[in-house]
């Protein structure tokens, strides 16, 4: 067995381990909280109409928050790599062979289920609740599934990234304000073509607007798109935005983590201890 495929193994091992203790126990109900939350507001929603159009703005709305839940994977990485840089997680995985490499695959399997279990609890009851969408056509699974697999590695990968830099649970919040306020920019709640256009601009730049658009197209009638900047689902722009991100964040992801694992050391550990100690106390 070469070195890359036990590597690869061990991550995904490492992965399904923490995945089904992440919704063991109390924290199953912490992991249901926010889409049951979501999925409200998406029934309160159904039936309210979006300006002059025939459009539901809950049907409009549903797709929009799979984006958004698919986001999310950047902020749960963050979190993750943070708390583990404190407790000593990454410093036993730089510890053994191929063992930052392991660590990031368990954390992108992690996190992947995570976001599927979140995705299939708005989905399932989401499609008894809002009307008109096309997910029993043929062409619906394939564009939701290129679009969530791009989307998914290159949120994560990014939030990887970001929480190698990140040093401090302070930090962590102060990463959050960003991406919440590039969500309400990004057409999740509301359609862009409603906003300013510089905020529209700022919005196509990052990858959540094109999780929103994506899914969108996987999901509404073609009829929908009238609402849409250009009135075009722009596939092609989508697969660009989602893929130069994914691969910008997959190059950069491993490069940062290993650096930052170079620099774990047990008087760092303990010193990261002594300031949550001092934080609690």
């Amino acid at each position: 067995m070469t070195p890359a495929t036990t590597t690869i193994r061990a991550g995904f091992s490492r992965g399904l381990v923490e995945l089904r203790q992440a919704f063991s126990g109390y924290d199953l109900i912490s992991q249901i909280f926010w889409p049951t939350v979501t999925l409200l507001a998406v029934f309160f929603l159904r039936n309210h109409q979006f300006q002059d159009t025939d459009f539901k703005l809950g049907t409009l709305i549903l797709p929009s928050v799979l984006g958004m839940f698919t986001a999310f994977g950047m902020l749960l990485v963050i979190q993750y790599l943070t708390a583990e840089r404190e407790d000593g997680t990454l410093l036993r995985a730089k510890a053994t062979p191929h063992g930052i490499n392991a660590y990031y695959i368990g954390k992108l399997v992690t996190t992947s289920g995570t976001i599927l279990a979140y995705l299939a609890i708005l989905l399932v009851p989401g499609l008894f609740i809002v009307d008109d969408t096309k997910l029993g056509t043929l062409g619906a699974w394939p564009t939701m599934a290129w679009v969530l697999f791009l989307g998914l590695v290159a949120t994560q990968s990014i939030g990887a990234a970001l929480g190698s830099l990140i040093t401090s649970p302070r930090g962590v919040g102060l990463a959050i304000l960003p991406v919440m306020g590039l969500i309400s920019i990004s057409g999740i709640f509301y359609p862009i073509s409603a906003l300013p256009g510089w905020v529209q601009w700022i919005a196509e730049v990052f990858p959540i607007y094109w999780l929103g658009l994506g899914m969108r197209s996987a999901l509404l009638p073609d009829a929908m798109v009238d609402v849409e900047l250009g009135h075009s689902w722009r596939h092609l722009e989508t697969l660009g935005v989602l893929g130069a991100w994914a691969l910008a964040g997959a190059v950069l992801a491993p490069l940062l983590l290993s650096r930052t694992a170079r620099r774990q050391s047990g008087s760092r550990l303990a010193e990261y201890r002594e300031k949550a100690l001092q934080r609690v106390g």
